[in-house]
């Protein structure tokens, strides 16, 4: 909408009175792009039968077609390219082809709300929170101020509390962050700040060698923190685990007495609740003891595994998590909030978070405000602008309660358990798991002697994790040795590939610690169903018996 010529104020060549865009244009993009998105990805989430798929409002011809929603439509990098034209050009494009490439980009995007996604550590689809993502989008708010944020600090402080009080603590204090990785990265620095204060001013020079203790099975973000806040990869000591994937403690007090005897200063123990591979929980409750005989700070990543805390049942896999120092937990994963949504927590209420990081700024944090400044808490983050994440988190506990959440973790535990064992029925799809697939913990190698098998562990996951090896019928007469487990590590690469074409489903695939690729399940969504187990077992079997 330009002004009239004859009320024209320009500068340079710039028009300066009067709005110079089209906000009627605008709207009816933002309201046909949202009908759309409701059409294409959140009605279609769980929707997975073949049927007519067309879109007449849109104009757009290519929209109709007849196919099952897939969990990915594949293409290589450069037909992908050609396929949704991402060239920048000097003029703008029209509203029916930027609807056009709206559909483009939902066609041929991973769905990770579809019910057969299992490839990572989130999925699925929360109606509340997707509603909460759609609102501070709109609003654009930036939480590091109650003057430009009032209700979304409060939204935080609200969760932060609620968290807190789940994890045992009667105080503590923390911050929405983007990611695990990074409140990993906060928990390393802030212990390092707890042992050496000076070093927020002085930095590293008068330090002695650090160093820190973590499990062998914990999350890479432990070397890219110690990488970067200059501690040195070489001086974080990774602990041997049992077959479980769990921290042997007397192998952590054995490390923490060598490297005090070495003249290194053991500051901080990460524990992991819920590892990424095998879900493993470590025992907190001993490392806590020994973290409190050798004065180290313990922080806990419980960024995966955390969401048990809201399950009765389930709670104890954190059992001694109250003792943490700080601790790790993504809603984003089991609680399904949203990507991204993970907060760091802190037991320490003597704004040790806010010394730590603060750098106080004048034109954002200042102390003459007419209001309570105890509530601008930005200066705490190593961010400046920040998300408001933890509303999506709020809005789903809003909604669902407790229970509903508590729900949502027991149910994607007794689907695993399902998977795994098949605790159906007798006679259900399910008993036939352990009769036609070896599914394994990697906790000891069993030998079941039954043809088409290697071997199962005799115990029950602890999580949502769920590793196996498919075994092609070409392999199920071999004898174990180097062929076989050489041509065994072809197999899940080789499936993998087929699926992402075919679009069927996806699910992850990786070695592990000397054992060659096998397939990780992890089940989130409330959408799978225990007919979603049966066709990941059968739909890897049709893939792969021509192998």
């Amino acid at each position: 909408m330009v002004p009239s010529r004859k009320n024209m104020v320009l500068v340079d060549g710039v028009i300066l009175n009067g709005p110079t865009t089209d906000a009627k244009a605008g709207e009816r993009f933002v309201e046909d792009a949202c009908r759309l998105i409701m059409e294409e990805v959140v009605l279609k989430a769980t929707d997975i039968r073949e049927k007519n798929l067309t879109i007449n409002s849109y104009h757009i011809d290519h929209l109709s077609y007849c196919k099952s929603l897939k969990v990915c439509e594949w293409r290589p990098p450069e037909e992908l390219k050609r396929l949704l034209d991402l060239e920048l050009r000097d003029a703008g494009e029209p509203h029916h082809r930027l609807l056009e490439r709206c559909q483009d980009i939902i066609r041929y995007s991973v769905k990770t709300n579809h019910p057969r996604f299992f490839n990572q550590l989130y999925a699925g689809l929360d109606y509340y929170s997707l509603v909460a993502r759609f609102m501070t989008e709109a609003l654009n708010p930036s939480v590091y101020t109650y003057e430009v944020s009032p209700v979304f600090l409060l939204v935080e402080e609200a969760v932060l509390k609620k968290m807190i009080e789940f994890i045992g603590w009667k105080e503590g204090d923390g911050i929405f962050n983007p990611g695990g990785s990074v409140s990993n990265m906060y928990a390393m620095n802030l212990a390092r700040y707890k042992y050496c204060p000076d070093i927020k001013e002085k930095g590293l020079s008068g330090l002695p060698r650090l160093i820190l203790f973590t499990s062998a099975e914990c999350h890479y973000s432990m070397k890219k923190s110690a990488s970067f806040l200059g501690i040195g990869t070489e001086n974080v000591c990774f602990v041997e685990t049992d077959g479980r994937g769990k921290m042997i403690p007397e192998e952590l007090e054995k490390r923490v007495q060598e490297a005090e005897k070495e003249g290194a200063a053991p500051f901080l123990v990460c524990a992991t609740s819920g590892t990424t591979v095998l879900g493993a929980f470590d025992p907190l409750d001993e490392i806590a003891d020994i973290c409190e005989r050798h004065g180290l700070w313990l922080h806990v990543d419980a960024s995966w595994g955390g969401s048990a805390l809201m399950s009765r049942k389930h709670r104890r896999l954190l059992q001694g998590i109250h003792r943490a120092d700080s601790v790790a937990w993504n809603p984003h994963k089991m609680l399904m909030a949203g990507i991204q949504c993970c907060a760091f927590l802190v037991k320490d209420k003597s704004d040790l978070l806010k010394r730590c990081y603060s750098a106080n700024a004048s034109y954002l944090f200042q102390q003459d405000k007419f209001y309570d400044v105890s509530y601008d808490t930005g200066d705490k983050s190593i961010q400046c602008s920040r998300r408001p994440d933890a509303f999506k988190f709020w809005m789903a506990w809003k909604a669902l309660g407790t229970l509903g959440l508590e729900e949502r973790v027991n149910r994607a535990l007794a689907l695993s358990s399902v998977l795994a064992w098949g605790e159906i029925h007798p006679g259900g799809r399910a008993d036939e798991i352990q009769v036609h697939y070896v599914l394994m913990e990697f906790i000891s190698l069993t030998c079941m002697n039954i043809e088409g098998f290697i071997g199962t562990s005799m115990e029950k996951p602890e999580y949502a994790n769920i590793c196996f090896w498919y075994i092609p019928p070409s392999l199920r007469q071999m004898e174990e040795g180097p062929e076989f487990w050489a041509k065994l590590h072809l197999v899940a690469p080789a499936i993998k590939e087929r699926m992402m074409k075919k679009g069927s489903l996806m699910l992850g695939y990786q070695p592990h610690r000397g054992k060659v690729n096998f397939f990780r399940q992890v089940v989130i969504s409330p959408q799978v169903s225990r007919e979603d187990m049966d066709f990941l077992l059968d739909e890897i079997d049709l893939l792969g018996r021509d192998m």
